[in-house]
């Protein structure tokens, strides 16, 4: 499903799990930036999207819909996750960087957050906070008593 020919790898994701190339698709474009003639003629700016839907197969529902909470400003029209690079002059370089923070993003988007268990504070630091009130109480109680240090 790569554009001019060029196969895409599969995505290795944590847990073991692998994406196959086929969800992906690749566009490539003119880059901007420093190169001269070379940047004017070549399409070096890498494009790749991910089919979310047809990777539901794969990844299961609720760790799509994980994915479309965490990554909604990386989603275009179709609901497709897309990641462009054009850091490097070449395509095939372009392409791997896109397709490692890919890699990148899914994995922090499969990530579960850790359930927080509510704690109480220990005795001692109560008793410490508890303390400190006091002597500050006291030092502001001996000024407006009018007492001199």
């Amino acid at each position: 499903a790569a554009a001019g020919g060029s196969v895409i790898r599969d995505l290795r994701l944590p847990g073991g799990r692998t994406l196959p190339g086929r969800l992906l698709t690749s566009r490539f474009s003119r880059s901007g930036g420093p190169g001269g003639q070379h940047v004017n003629k070549t399409e070096t700016k890498a494009d790749v999207r991910l089919d979310l839907a047809a990777s539901a197969a794969i990844l299961g529902g609720d760790a799509v819909a994980r994915m479309r909470t965490r990554l909604a400003g990386r989603l275009d029209a179709d609901g497709n996750v897309r990641v462009v690079c054009q850091e490097h002059r070449s395509r095939a370089q372009n392409l791997d960087a896109a397709l490692s923070r890919m890699e990148a993003l899914l994995a922090g988007a499969l990530a579960r957050p850790k359930s927080r268990r509510p704690t109480r504070p220990t005795r001692g630091s109560s008793e410490r906070r508890l303390a400190s009130k006091r002597a500050r109480a006291r030092i502001k109680s001996s000024r407006r008593a009018g007492g001199e240090e």
